[in-house]
């Protein structure tokens, strides 16, 4: 019988390697694909995405996260949440479908008629695996839907790159991004043993979903203002930008989001079933908590900063001389980035304790203060734009302990004990770093550039690593010890 812990820890481990794979896999097609398109390319997905998330929102309705709150679901639980999701999915696509030259013409782009029709299939698609990705959740099954996940990227990689070398253009981004769903989907079913039945009639059996809606539905709306939150750029430059800023724009998103995804869909994988279960152990819950942030922000700071610090050289490098707009802008996301699963982790603690409404009513604040500045602001251009939107979603992050600090006693001190360590010593390493690399580069005084680029990413990665483990180690971390003893035991294993 496995401890709550040794599940933890191997839900982390598989929940790791899933986002893990997945973002090595993105940074590798992600390369290919910023050589084959163009800016424009990228532009035209990105100003679609808001809406295609926001129905995929609609449609998921919160169930998920509401059967995976629920202590015990029972299958007729799980089988209203499925054929609801079916009809709200059928339901929503009708009517996008016909405002798709409404969307074209708020950014002024005949083109997005036919694309969105296409891309918007996916959340369609997606209607069809929610439940059955809530179960295997529920069950701690990480382990099969980081094998889901981690196919569906290398297939729906493939397939767009195969089209981008085809010159299909923006439509190559489209198809890899309905591919996922629909692989991702398939191998859902694949794994998970739970099947829906057939409903007769349909309204007895959708009343499981009475108990769940109260809870579910302002996670719901929590999750589309998440999503525009996280969209508000992409919405606003392309309105008032056109296509090629915005690419640059979602270009730099994408590369920062791949690492603070990579740590805090990890921890979604395993914090909310973790937390509702500890939910009559306040002490212990919290002393769980304590110990997920520390690791996150183990994890957090040093990838997201140190990303940054080799964002010239990377994107230059990785995608060409073309982005360099974008690889200016990457080093504010990622400061925004490092933050962002801390952000995550006290979310969904404060979800784990059944305060959907504390949740809801942060995310709308967030959401309109971030539009508010947003419009405000866009005569400024796209730097202060992204500057503003990085420190507003920064000082966010204690407005969400501060909940939780309600809940469950989380206090202040407590928390900047638990991260601070972490932040200024990846902070401290990559000032070091950056100074240091660039004397020494400037000194040898090269005459290819491609070749100082090289010499600068290879050296800034290295150094930056060492020193931040040398640190860690004299420190006496225990955080690290408890990484180290964990994937030893994997190898004996």
């Amino acid at each position: 019988m496995e401890t709550l812990k040794e599940k933890t820890a191997k839900g982390l481990f598989w929940g790791g390697m899933n986002n893990g794979v997945q973002q090595l896999l993105g940074l590798a097609f992600g390369i290919i694909l910023g050589r084959l398109l163009d800016p424009s390319d990228y532009g035209m997905t990105a100003m679609l995405a808001v809406f295609a998330v926001v129905a995929n929102e609609l449609q998921a309705s919160g169930f998920k996260t509401g059967l995976i709150n629920l202590k015990a679901p029972t299958h007729q639980d799980y089988n209203a949440v499925f054929w609801f999701n079916i009809l709200a999915g059928a339901v929503i696509y009708v009517v996008l479908f016909f405002c798709a030259p409404l969307i074209a013409d708020y950014y002024h782009q005949p083109k997005l008629i036919p694309l969105s029709r296409y891309m918007f299939l996916g959340f369609v698609f997606s209607s069809f695996g929610i439940a059955q990705s809530a179960y295997m959740t529920k069950q701690m099954q990480i382990k099969q839907i980081a094998k889901c996940g981690m196919t569906a990227t290398l297939l729906s990689s493939l397939i767009s790159v195969i089209l981008a070398a085809l010159d299909f253009g923006y439509w190559a981004l489209a198809t890899q991004y309905l591919m996922y769903i629909v692989i991702n989907t398939i191998l859902l079913w694949y794994f998970s043993p739970w099947r829906p039945t057939y409903l007769s009639p349909l309204t007895s059996h959708l009343s499981p979903l009475k108990k769940l809606f109260p809870f579910s539905f302002k996670i719901m709306v929590s999750a589309i203002f998440t999503q525009l939150n996280n969209q508000i750029m992409n919405l606003l430059l392309g309105h008032y930008y056109g296509d090629t800023n915005t690419g640059h724009y979602n270009q730099a998103y994408q590369w920062s989001s791949k690492g603070y995804l990579l740590v805090g869909n990890m921890m979604k994988q395993v914090d909310q079933t973790v937390l509702v279960g500890l939910h009559d152990e306040h002490e212990r819950q919290l002393t769980v908590l304590r110990k997920m942030m520390r690791f996150t922000a183990f994890i957090a700071f040093p990838l997201l900063f140190g990303l940054g610090l080799v964002s010239h050289e990377f994107i230059v490098l990785a995608i060409g001389e073309k982005w360099a707009f974008s690889a200016s802008l990457l080093p504010y996301l990622c400061l925004c980035g490092a933050f962002m699963p801390l952000s995550t982790l006290l979310t969904d603690a404060i979800i784990s304790h059944q305060r959907s409404d504390i949740y809801l009513w942060s995310t709308m604040a967030l959401g309109i203060l971030q539009v508010i500045l947003m419009v405000g602001l866009w005569r400024e251009g796209i730097y202060t734009m992204v500057i503003a939107f990085t420190a507003l979603n920064i000082l966010w992050v204690f407005v969400w302990h501060f909940f939780t600090r309600r809940l469950m006693g989380y206090g202040l001190l407590a928390f900047l004990k638990d991260i601070l360590p972490f932040a200024l010593t990846a902070a401290g390493v990559m000032v070091v770093t950056g100074v240091v690399t660039e004397f020494t580069v400037d000194s040898l005084q090269f005459t290819d550039d491609y070749l100082k680029l090289w010499v600068l990413l290879i050296s800034r990665i290295v150094i930056a690593a060492l020193l931040y483990y040398a640190v860690m180690r004299l420190s006496g971390a225990v955080i690290l010890k408890e990484c180290i003893d964990f994937i030893t035991k994997k190898k004996s294993a």
